[in-house]
């Protein structure tokens, strides 16, 4: 939660004429707001993480299920296809908690004039419904649904075929050391390819306006150059690569224990 909260203020900063690194934000928003405000918000992420996580991680494993048999395994593409098919879903569900959560770590950043001062996440929901329609809570649902196809591709599908490769080509098994290799892998490239639309989505989402995505990335081009794609990369890892790691080595416990109750 903390690296997440950092990680939109990098995102966020430049929009203010700030130009500070992973620590020196950390740093600033202690000494600022103290150590809580980098936990601000956890209420809206718990809330994208029951609907966003479910949804894609529960589609994907069913159409999974649908198309493997004994003898056929889908191939990378196909993989691909149902990850992206599952994301969009999860980007679409998860959307009201995502939007709450980059506005509840962004206030901070705000003058206290424009702060928005949401209290938790329900209070967001109700506030934001009751202030600027129920359709804000979508507001910058397509960037963000196209980070969740991204992102899903990324960890799910990507860590399918990371490995099958794994147990193809090497010497190793069906055990831990693989499914953290793959894991790993699965979050490094996750954080690389959804970094440009998480910045987009990200200023989408804090912004007070409603500036469209292509007027959004001109302003950015203009102001950043081609350096506003990976900004914040470092903190996204950091949250992203354990993130990746922990699902994965819980999931096919998981699957492992549940198999064994079912006697398949």
């Amino acid at each position: 939660m903390a690296v997440l909260t950092k990680k939109v203020r990098l995102q966020t900063q430049a929009a203010h004429g700030v130009r500070l690194n992973m620590v020196q934000m950390f740093r600033h928003v202690v000494t600022s707001d103290g150590i809580m405000a980098l936990y601000r918000g956890i209420s809206a992420a718990q809330l994208r993480q029951l609907t966003y996580s479910m949804t894609r991680f529960g589609v994907y494993e069913t159409l999974k299920d649908r198309v493997t048999t004994a003898d056929t395994k889908p191939s990378f593409l196909t993989l691909v296809g149902m990850a992206s098919v599952s994301g969009f879903l999860g980007g679409v569900a998860g959307n009201p908690g995502d939007i709450l959560n980059v506005r509840m770590q962004h206030d901070a950043a705000l003058p206290k004039e424009q702060r928005r001062n949401y209290k938790h996440a329900l209070d967001g929901v109700l506030r934001m419904s009751r202030e600027e329609g129920v359709a804000s809570l979508w507001k910058g649902v397509w960037p963000n649904s196209s980070r969740a196809v991204l992102m899903t591709v990324g960890q799910l599908a990507t860590y399918d075929g990371f490995k099958r490769v794994l147990l193809d080509y090497t010497p190793l098994v069906d055990n831990l050391t693989t499914h953290f290799t793959a894991s790993f892998l699965a979050g490094f490239v996750a954080t690389t390819i959804c970094s440009p639309v998480d910045v987009i989505k990200t200023r989408v989402m804090s912004s007070h306006d409603s500036k469209g995505i292509v007027r959004h990335v001109t302003e950015i081009m203009k102001a950043e150059g081609f350096r506003w794609m990976f900004k914040g990369w470092v903190p996204s890892f950091i949250r992203v690569g354990p993130h990746t790691v922990l699902t994965f080595l819980f999931l096919e416990q998981h699957k492992k224990i549940y198999r064994q109750l079912k006697g398949v």
